[in-house]
This record gives C-alpha cells, structure tokens and sequence, in this order.
C-alpha cells in the first residue's frame, strides 16, 4: 500500500507496524529510504485517545497571550517556546523565519542528575497547572510512548540495513536518546514561494528518525532530489491514524549515503495548522560513523565521524536565532 503525492510521482511507502512479516516491512522500509526517505506506518499502537489529547493541548497553550507563553521561551537546553518567525531552515532562500511557532519538551533530567551537566540536557519547562491543568502529564506520557515507537522503528531501519534487529539499541547509541517532542502551530499566513515566505523553509532533519503527527491541512512537500535544477517538489498528505517517518541526516552519513535524508519544507494554505513531529536522536556521546555494512573496498565511507551531541549544537545555532548554550563546539562537524 501507498500513498500517491503531486505530480505523478511514486507513493510512499505505508507500513503495517502490526504485520508479523517483520522481514517483508524491512525490505519495504528500504525501499522507501533510498527512494525518498519518508514513508507512513500504521497500526502503531499510540492511543488515539492520547493522540487528539496531546493535539488538544497543544492548541490551549498556543491560544495563550504571548505574555504567558514568553514565561516558558526555550532555554539553553532547548527546551520550551519558539517563537514566530524565530527559526530561519533555508536563509539562502527565505525573506524572513518561519511562519510558526514551537514548543520543545525532552527527555525530563533533573538537576541533580549527573546528565544535566551535559549540553541539551536537563529539566523540562512547563506552563504553569493553574493555567493549563494536565499539560505536563499529557506531554510525559506521549513522549514517553514516542520513545518506545522510534525504537520499534528503528529495529525495522537496523534490518533494512542488513544489521541485527536491535543494533540501535546498543550501549552508546540509544539507550540514553536525545529524543525532543515538538509542538507546532502554523498561522494563516500564506506561503509566497516567489518571495520566499514559507510555513517552514526547506531543510533536512538532523538526527536518527523523526515522527510526524499532523492534523488534516495540507503542507508538508519533500524533494526527492536535492541536487536537481530545478528542483521538484511534491505533496505529502496527511493520512489519519498514520504516522510520517523520515529519515534524518545522522542515519545518512550511517548508510554512507545509502538511505536518504529527504530536503523537505511547509508551504501553508492559508490556514492554521498543527503538527507534532518527535526527533528521535542518539546518545549526545554517540560516535556516528560509516555501519559495516554500507561500506566496502570499492565503496569507502564517504563522511568522516562525528558526534552526535556537536552536530545538533551546531545546527540549533544555524537555525534558531535565540539559542544559545554554554557548550564549546568540537570540530568533529562537518
């Protein structure tokens, strides 16, 4: 089963999470991200119930005044409100940032974790329960189901990868993930291509995987092939009860360039929209580096290692004007 997008292109991929043919998923997944690096999963166990909470919720805190949500603008960890307009993804192309604002909730570390001494890492910020009551623990409890669907995930991308079924959840790679839930909500303003307005300017994602919630408006456009002139960009529509998954940069430069991270954007309607993507990425430690068996004699890596925590550092502070950190890049980026 696919899904068709604009253009007569070829659909995505729609994966099954309950068919038992675990191996027959596999292969499909692999189609699917050295073709487009997206596809849709179904059947993925996330209560639906949960599901519309968390989009409700979403919604009550971005109803606020912007006085009150200013008292939870993100902080140097990452956490908490973004903006509108506060993200650039493509400066080469976009006349002003990103017609969205966000919200990032983490992994929960306190201070007295020995965790909370590393960048990115720390306490989550919260709107205050007087104002919107069962907020936290609406955004604990998805986040946490989140984490279990990536790893589900990411057991079907270490098989297409020729791997063992759980290599992504070695000591050192994910068992302790920088795993980031972000709400978002789009405003009526419509995109102008032409005068380079977008919901969300064109980029790729940074990490492992990331898992997009999104509510019925159309948006969403991928370009299979960055490197075209013109490029071509094509539709992603939302599909109910699905999930989009997409393959982010770390898991390219894995698959030594085999499995893609997609260019993808937001070019809104005019109407507001709401979407919930979770990135899901590896331990801040994590060394990524060409897998075994994605390279050979004839077919070198292709990328140098780097680590995963100097990587996302380094892409927050391309993109978001107001994020700063006290870490001190290395120079394994590239």
């Amino acid at each position: 089963m696919g899904v068709h997008g604009a253009n007569g292109t070829q659909p995505l991929e729609c994966i099954d999470m309950a068919s038992p043919d675990k191996h027959s998923n596999a292969a499909r997944v692999r189609k699917a991200c050295v073709t487009s690096g997206f596809f849709y999963i179904v059947n993925h166990g996330v209560d639906p119930v949960l599901l519309e909470e968390v989009f409700t919720q979403s919604k009550n805190f971005f109803s606020l005044p912007l006085e009150e949500k200013m008292k939870v603008i993100h902080d140097k960890n990452h956490r908490g409100y973004t903006p509108f307009e506060e993200e650039i993804l493509d400066p080469d192309t976009q006349s002003k940032g990103d017609s969205k604002e966000g919200y990032y909730v983490g992994v929960p570390i306190p201070e007295s974790d020995p965790r909370s001494r590393k960048p990115l890492h720390g306490p989550n910020q919260y709107p205050s329960p007087d104002v919107l009551p069962g907020w936290q623990e609406t955004m604990d409890h998805y986040h946490s189901e989140l984490i279990k669907l990536s790893k589900r995930v990411s057991r079907l991308i270490a098989l297409a990868l020729n791997l063992e079924e759980t290599y992504f959840e070695k000591p050192g790679i994910t068992d302790d993930p920088m795993a980031s839930l972000r709400l978002l909500h789009y405003s009526d303003e419509k995109s102008n291509v032409e005068l380079g307005i977008y919901g969300t300017g064109a980029h790729s994602d940074y990490g492992l995987i990331t898992l997009l919630a999104t509510d019925d408006v159309p948006g969403l456009q991928i370009c299979r092939d960055k490197t075209a002139v013109p490029q071509v960009w094509e539709d992603v529509p939302p599909m109910k009860g699905a999930y989009i998954v997409n393959l982010g940069d770390m898991l390219e430069r894995w698959s030594n360039g085999l499995f893609r991270s997609t260019l993808h954007r937001v070019v809104s309607q005019g109407i507001e929209r709401y979407s919930i993507p979770f990135f899901f990425e590896p331990n801040y430690d994590c060394l990524v580096e060409c897998l075994p068996t994605c390279c050979s004699e004839n077919n070198p890596p292709k990328y140098p290692p780097m680590t995963s925590g100097n990587h996302l550092l380094s892409k927050y502070k391309q993109t978001h004007k107001g994020f700063v950190s006290d870490q001190k890049l290395g120079s394994s980026d590239s």
